[in-house]
C-alpha cells in the first residue's frame, strides 16, 4: 500500500517518510497531501505558478493542443524520489519494531539521555528546546567514543512551573536534590548508576564560574556541608556540583545534565505513564501521594509525588526516597525501551519534545547532534546490566538527632575505585574467556632475580614526577638496579603497561610481581636498546598509576553493596 492510500497516523511507517535533503544534508519528514502532517515544523514549498503569476493546480496535468493526455499515474512514494532528491535503493522489508529501533537510535538509553538520543531525526526543531550552561572547565570536555563514559545527572528541587509550588520550599533556588553519576563501560556492555545522597556531609571546592557578562567569578568553597548545597547555594551552578562529585569520588564527569520538577511530569505524560510497585498503601500529605499497594500506573502529578515521597516509605529519610527514585527510573527506562513507545511516532514526538524542554545541559552537549551521538552509544546497553546503587554511608556520628550522613570509609572508596577501573556491578563478563586466560598465563612461569630486571620507565599519563618516583622505589627498595627514567611517552595511556620481548618473560613476571601488575598489563612485543646497547623492557605509567610502591592490580569484582538492576520490578516498602 503506497503512502497516498494511508489515512491515519498509525498507518504511516515512519521509516518511509524521512528523505535526505541534498541542499541541507539533513533528513526531513515527507508526507503527501492526503497524509497527516508532521508535528514538527519544517520549510514550506512555494506553490508553482504559471507565466502570468497565477498559482497552478498541482493535480492538473498539462495538455498539448489537439492531443489526448492519459491520466497521470500515481507515484509510489517509497520507490520514486521527489524532484531534486536522492533516490533510495530497494531494501528488504523490516518489521515496524526493527525500523523504529533504527530511527530512534538512543531511545533505549538511560532516561533523559534516551529521550534526547532517540529523537535525533527531529534535529532542526528540537535544537531550540535545549538550554545549556557553561561547564566552567569542571568536565573532561565531553564524552568520547571508545572510552568509558561518565555522565552526571542532577535533579533540582526548583519549584517553577504550574502546580509545583505546593511541594516543600516554594522559594528554593534549586539545590542538587537528586544526583546520579552514570558510568557506562568502555565496551558498552554494562553501566552503573551511582546515587549520591543529598544529605551527605562533604567538602565543596572553590568553583570558578562564568558570569552572564562573560567574566569569571570564583565562588568560595566550604567544608563539612550537605552535598545538595553544591548547587544553588551562593549562586553555585551545575559545574560546581560536577567539581564536588570529582572531589568526592575521584571521578571527573564527561558531561552533565540538569532537570527540574517539570521533567518528571512531562516525561511520564509523554510516554503514557509508567508502572511501579508498592508493597503497602501510601498516603503521604507532604508529597500528596495517595496510592494503594500493588502495581500502579502513574504519570504527571502522581509520578512527581511518587519520586518526592519519603516519609511514607522505608525509614522515612532521604535514603529511602533514593530507592524509590531508582525504582521509578528503572520503570521509565523500561517504558522508553518498549515497543509501545518505539513503534508509536506520535508518542515519540511527545517524548522528544518533553525531553529536550526538560533538559539543561553543559556547553559541550548543547545540540541534538551531540545528544544523538551520546544516545547511540548508550543505546547499546542492555537494561539487565544497568545497576543502580548508592554511595555507601553511615549516620553522622556527630549528631544526636540523625539528619545527615557521612561516607562509609570502609566501603565507599571500594565503590569509587571499581567505577574508576570500569568494573561491572552485574555478572556481565568484561573479557572473553580466551583473552582472560591468555592474560593470566603471562604471570605463570619462572621469575628472574630483581637485580637481573632491566627496564626503562616512561610517564604516559601519570602525575608529573611519577616516573622518577617509581625509579627511586625500584632501585632503592625493590632491588631493580638496572632501571632508568626515560622521560615522557609519546602518547598517554589509561592503563600502565609493560612491553617486553619473548626472552624477557621471566624479567616481566618479576617486575609484575613487584609492582602488582595484572596479566593484561603485560604486553608481549619487542625490547628496545638502551644507551649501553643492551635490550631493555619498557614500563609506561598510565593514568591509573597513583603512588610509587603501591600495587597496581585493579579489582576484578565489584564490592558487595545494595543494588538493583533496571530490568527488574522492585516494590517500595
Amino acid at each position: 500500500m503506497d503512502s497516498q492510500s494511508r489515512g491515519r497516523a498509525d498507518d504511516i511507517d515512519p521509516a518511509d517518510q524521512w528523505v535526505l535533503n541534498p541542499n541541507t544534508g539533513e533528513y526531513e519528514l515527507r508526507l503527501t497531501p492526503s497524509a497527516p502532517r508532521s508535528a514538527v515544523p519544517g520549510p514550506r514549498r512555494a506553490a508553482p505558478r504559471d507565466a502570468g503569476g497565477a498559482t497552478r493546480n498541482r493535480s492538473a496535468a498539462p495538455q498539448a493542443p489537439g492531443r489526448d493526455v492519459p491520466p497521470q499515474r500515481r507515484r509510489r512514494a517509497p520507490e520514486e524520489p521527489l524532484p531534486g532528491r536522492r533516490g533510495r535503493r530497494p531494501a528488504k522489508k523490516k518489521s515496524k519494531a526493527k525500523k523504529a529501533l533504527m530511527w530512534t537510535g538512543g531511545s533505549m538509553a538511560f532516561v533523559l539521555l534516551a529521550v534526547a538520543g532517540g529523537a535525533y531525526l527531529y534535529i532542526k526543531h528540537l535544537n531550540d528546546n535545549i538550554t545549556s550552561v557553561s561547564d566552567d572547565g569542571a568536565s573532561t570536555g565531553g564524552f568520547s567514543k571508545g572510552k568509558a563514559i561518565n555522565i552526571l545527572l542532577i535533579g533540582t528541587d526548583k519549584r517553577t512551573g504550574e502546580g509545583n509550588t505546593k511541594y516543600g520550599d516554594s522559594g528554593s533556588v534549586g539545590h542538587a536534590d537528586t544526583t546520579i553519576l552514570l558510568h557506562v563501560s568502555k565496551d558498552r556492555s554494562n553501566a552503573t548508576a551511582l546515587s549520591i545522597p543529598r544529605d551527605l556531609i562533604t567538602d565543596i571546592p572553590d568553583c570558578p564560574t562564568q558570569q552572564d557578562d562573560g567574566s569569571e567569578k570564583v565562588i568560595a568553597g566550604t567544608s563539612g556541608v550537605r552535598f545538595n548545597t553544591s548547587l544553588g547555594q551562593d549562586d553555585r551552578t551545575p559545574s560546581c556540583t560536577a567539581r564536588t562529585v570529582t572531589e568526592l569520588t575521584g571521578i571527573k564527569p564527561d558531561n552533565f545534565m540538569v532537570a527540574d520538577f517539570n521533567a518528571v511530569k512531562t516525561l511520564t505524560t509523554a510516554v503514557g505513564g509508567v508502572d511501579v510497585c508498592l508493597g503497602k498503601d501510601i498516603n503521604d500529605p507532604d508529597s500528596h501521594l495517595n496510592l494503594k499497594k500493588g502495581m500502579r500506573h502513574i504519570e504527571g502529578e502522581t509520578a512527581l509525588a511518587f519520586v518526592r515521597t519519603r516519609h511514607a516509605v522505608g525509614f522515612g529519610g532521604d535514603l529511602s526516597r533514593i530507592a524509590l527514585q531508582q525504582q521509578f527510573l528503572s520503570a521509565l527506562m523500561r517504558k522508553l525501551k518498549s515497543n509501545d513507545t518505539l513503534t508509536n511516532p506520535a508518542k515519540m514526538v511527545k517524548v522528544a519534545e518533553a525531553g529536550t524542554k526538560a533538559l539543561t545541559v553543559d556547553s559541550n552537549l548543547d545540540s541534538i547532534g551531540k545528544l544523538k551521538d551520546l544516545g547511540l552509544e548508550l543505546g547499546k546497553l542492555n537494561p539487565k546490566n544497568l545497576t543502580f546503587t548508592t554511595v555507601p554511608v553511615i549516620d553522622n556520628p556527630a549528631e544526636k538527632v540523625k539528619a545527615t550522613v557521612v561516607l562509609n570509609e570502609s566501603k565507599a572508596p571500594e565503590v569509587f575505585q571499581a567505577i574508576k577501573n570500569d568494573v561491572s556491578f552485574t555478572a556481565v563478563k568484561q573479557e572473553k574467556k580466551k583473552e582472560a586466560d591468555a592474560a593470566a598465563a603471562r604471570l605463570k612461569g619462572t621469575k628472574s632475580a630483581a637485580s637481573d630486571v632491566r627496564v626503562r620507565i616512561l610517564n604516559g599519563g601519570a602525575a608529573a614526577g611519577s616516573a622518577q618516583a617509581e625509579l627511586e622505589y625500584l632501585q632503592n627498595e625493590a632491588g631493580v638496579t638496572k632501571s632508568e627514567n626515560a622521560g615522557n611517552a609519546e602518547a598517554e595511556l589509561s592503563k600502565t603497561t609493560l612491553e617486553y620481548a619473548p626472552d624477557q618473560a621471566d624479567q616481566a613476571r618479576r617486575l609484575a610481581d613487584i609492582m602488582g601488575l595484572s596479566g593484561s598489563a603485560l604486553k608481549p612485543g619487542k625490547s628496545v636498546t638502551n644507551a649501553q646497547g643492551l635490550p631493555t623492557m619498557t614500563l609506561t605509567l598510565g593514568k591509573d598509576f597513583e603512588t610509587a610502591g603501591e600495587p597496581l592490580t585493579a579489582p576484578s569484582k565489584a564490592p558487595d553493596v545494595d543494588k538493583s538492576t533496571a530490568d527488574k520490578v522492585e516494590c517500595a516498602k
